[in-house]
């Protein structure tokens, strides 16, 4: 089985929800930019974030905080969001099952794939951080993913575009290929991919399939 993290590997989101992120923080009175959420923040659970910027400055944020900047990046998605390019290329040349394991809400993952029109690559294979005790770096929404289609985690890749992400992916015991073709991918990305245990990079979908035959031979 094919993993695929969602936001910034299936869809060029993250430059939005990073966006939105950094302009409600600043509302609060915390002097963020969207560079600095990229930094700190890619691949992390919503929650997660936002329970490390409250530990980090001392401020409690506001009661329906978290809701307000899910609702806004959801509007915004749906007007802006594109597939990332060639990754219709690669759904339809990979075999076999495929899933989505991704930080965001389930509604944020299913609402990105459904207006990008790559839902039907994945039929039910949907899941989201929200789902488990524990996000990513942690290896819990792999495994669950594997737990639920029925497959052994050493017979996984798993695509991703977070350090945080292909750590997770690791500690699972699954392969990693880190992917730095997003909108929001610094130029070292790819470093730290490969720091965290990336098997293999890559910056563009259409070396996807080179990158799984190199890796597993199919």
């Amino acid at each position: 089985m094919i993993i695929f993290d969602c936001n910034g590997v299936l869809v060029d989101s993250e430059p939005i929800a990073m966006s939105v992120a950094a302009d409600e923080l600043r509302g609060v009175g915390l002097r963020v930019t969207p560079e600095i959420v990229a930094r700190y923040f890619t691949g992390r659970r919503p929650a997660d974030m936002f329970a490390d910027v409250e530990a980090a400055t001392g401020i409690t944020l506001p009661t329906g905080f978290a809701a307000r900047v899910a609702n806004r990046t959801l509007e915004r998605l749906k007007i802006e969001l594109r597939s990332m390019p060639h990754v219709v290329h690669a759904l339809t040349w990979l075999r076999g099952p495929k899933a989505v394991a991704s930080s965001s809400p389930i509604e944020r993952v299913r609402a990105s794939l459904d207006c990008t029109d790559l839902l039907r690559f994945f039929e039910n294979n949907v899941f989201s951080a929200s789902s488990v005790v524990r996000g990513k770096p942690a290896p819990d929404l792999f495994l669950h993913v594997a737990q639920n289609v029925g497959i052994v985690p050493k017979d996984c890749l798993v695509v991703e575009d977070s350090p945080a992400g292909v750590s997770a992916a690791v500690a699972a015991g699954m392969t990693a290929i880190g992917f730095v073709g997003g909108g929001h991918a610094p130029l070292n990305l790819g470093s730290h991919l490969t720091a965290a245990g990336a098997k293999m990079v890559i910056a563009d979908m259409r070396a996807l399939k080179g990158a799984v035959v190199a890796l597993r031979g199919y």
